[in-house]
């Protein structure tokens, strides 16, 4: 027997159980204090005409007992998500339970095909090596027994995190989690530089470096929650006629609710040196224009938008590749563009010191291959005001504004009222229209061409320089010019990269550094700037990167975080 006839005639009645419950008890009071004498025919009352038109006979309700009706309880979790507990809303006939013992349905995580799924990361410092983990080391260092190589890695938590995990996993091992403000886990992470953490995806910020759990991270354009371990349900438990009617009542919809939404990410490729000449272009001959891209290429098809810094212009007048050619003057055959549309481009940088090589005409011819392609440009122009233009970007809610120069000017820089070009940096007007991006409320990525060092670490000139963009209020300084990785650092609010390397530049054969490099990939999520995966190639010949093996990333962050003072 129903033990809640009110819900019971709620959900049978549209939602007027309130409604139906008071008039049925109103007719009970009637029937106790006696029916008036029925009218004669013709006879005045004093009722209206619409009380006097007849009704249908009504099927008889059982007999009500007017002894209290219990009314049922809802608890909700203390850890529950914030957005969780503000967005609800009791339904009519329930009373909000203090205790989960009290309470005949409760709204707790670990139910699967729930209400809400929160996907949460594990995040640790910035500087470390770490890529990933398996969900039972990840649990082993919970429970204070952890795997060997993680023996001092601890966790920082707020209160809320640790006890939602605490009813998914167990209570954590002696001194395993140190519960913290939310605001404060980050600087004490880096301070103690093994804490991890693990906090709800929209909470990232760049500081954070993402591991992936069994493979999976949800930073990527293709994450599936489901499978990945630190992909939540929230759902209702208890009564089974109460929560079948909570789920069809509370929070209803096609999906459940969550707090990463892929309508609301934007992921975007920074890339390093390309020059399609010399023994790179040769190798194309060779082995087919698209060969250079052939491992990378997957990577820069994915982002929403793919970054290249093309130094040199187009022109059908180009002599053949020479991959012994003397002197610095460069161009490239227009077919060999095949390569760019092969791996996605969407936004060529043209800061380049190269980019004026042929003068003129193979500029602006260079400019139309790209509009006709759709591409956008930035950093160089048919002219100094278009080359001066941030190239601004709306995608998925978030907001951005590329804008770059060439910080040696001279020859290198020729963009001027009538002549096309690289545009030289202006410092003033540079930091006064990046300060005016950012109050506009875009993310600014600034880029330089700037002196080309051949050291990880990043010389006083860069250092000043790009240090000046992010104190003008970009979110990302990159710098284009490098033929090798140099140093990175958290500056003003800032992620600067002083130099990624070479994408597709003949050096290889020049020691180490020369073939080694970075794709940046920069994710954004509702108009912010989240995270930074740093991803690693390395060159097998004069023309075609690939991704490094484990080892090799690992050499490379290790000289490049020694060289950033991490």
């Amino acid at each position: 027997m129903n033990s809640y006839p009110f819900i019971h005639l709620r959900c049978c009645r549209n939602g007027l159980a309130i409604v139906v419950f008071v008039m049925l008890l109103a007719a009970c009071r009637a029937e106790a204090a006696g029916t008036p004498a029925a009218s004669l025919p013709g006879e005045a009352t004093a009722t209206s005409e619409a009380t006097q038109t007849p009704t249908p006979t009504a099927t008889p309700l059982p007999p009500l007992t007017l002894a209290p009706t219990p009314v049922p309880q809802i608890w909700l979790a203390d850890y529950l998500p914030t957005t969780i507990q503000e967005s609800f809303v009791s339904p009519p006939g329930f009373l909000m339970a203090a205790q989960r013992e009290t309470a005949q349905v409760r709204l707790e995580a670990g139910v699967e095909g729930g209400v809400a799924r929160w996907i949460y990361a594990l995040a640790a410092p910035f500087p470390t090596i770490r890529d990933d983990i398996s969900l039972a080391d990840l649990q082993a260092i919970w429970r204070g027994a952890p795997p060997a190589g993680l023996e001092e890695t601890t966790f920082v938590l707020d209160d809320t995190t640790r006890a939602m995990f605490t009813a998914l996993w167990g209570e954590p091992g002696a001194g395993v989690v140190e519960v913290l403000p939310a605001e404060d886990l980050i600087d004490r992470a880096w301070e103690k530089g093994t804490a991890w953490t693990i906090l709800p995806f929209e909470k990232l910020e760049p500081r954070w470096k993402v591991l992936s759990v069994d493979g999976i991270s949800p930073l990527w354009k293709a994450f599936e929650p489901q499978g990945y371990a630190l992909a939540v349900s929230f759902g209702w438990t208890g009564e089974p006629e109460l929560v079948s009617y909570l789920n069809r009542t509370v929070w209803q919809g096609e999906q459940p609710l969550t707090n990463r939404d892929p309508q609301k990410l934007t992921t975007v490729v920074m890339t390093g040196v390309t020059a399609l000449v010399r023994a790179t272009a040769f190798t194309m001959h060779r082995n087919g224009i698209t060969y250079p891209g052939q491992d990378v290429g997957p990577i820069l098809r994915e982002a929403d938008f793919a970054h290249i810094s093309n130094e040199i212009p187009f022109t059908e007048d180009c002599p053949p590749a020479d991959p012994n050619q003397a002197g610095l003057v460069f161009c490239t055959k227009p077919e060999y563009i095949g390569l760019l549309d092969d791996i996605g481009t969407d936004i060529v940088e043209l800061t380049g010191d190269h980019f004026g090589d042929w003068g003129p005409e193979a500029m602006l011819y260079t400019l139309e291959l790209y509009k006709e392609r759709g591409w956008m440009v930035y950093g160089g122009g048919a002219n100094r005001e278009e080359a001066r233009k941030a190239q601004l970007i709306e995608h998925h809610g978030n907001k951005l504004a590329f804008i770059g120069c060439n910080a040696k000017g001279g020859g290198y820089a020729t963009a001027s009222e009538t002549r096309p070009g690289a545009v030289a940096c202006d410092y003033d007007w540079m930091h006064s229209e990046i300060a005016r991006l950012k109050a506009e409320g875009y993310q600014v990525i600034s880029t330089f061409q700037h002196f080309e060092y051949y050291t990880y670490e990043a010389q006083p000139k860069q250092i000043v320089d790009l240090q000046g963009m992010a104190q003008a209020g970009a979110a990302i300084v990159s710098g284009s010019q490098a033929h090798q990785p140099q140093a990175m650092e958290f500056y003003a609010g800032a992620f600067i990269h002083y130099g990624l390397g070479n994408l597709f530049f003949d050096q290889y054969y020049m020691g180490l550094p020369t073939s080694q490099g970075f794709l940046d990939r920069h994710v954004f999520y509702e108009g912010r700037y989240l995270s930074t995966e740093l991803i690693g190639i390395r060159f097998i010949d004069y023309a075609r990167p690939r991704l490094m093996t484990s080892e090799e990333r690992v050499d490379l962050l290790q000289a490049v975080y020694a060289a950033s003072g991490w």
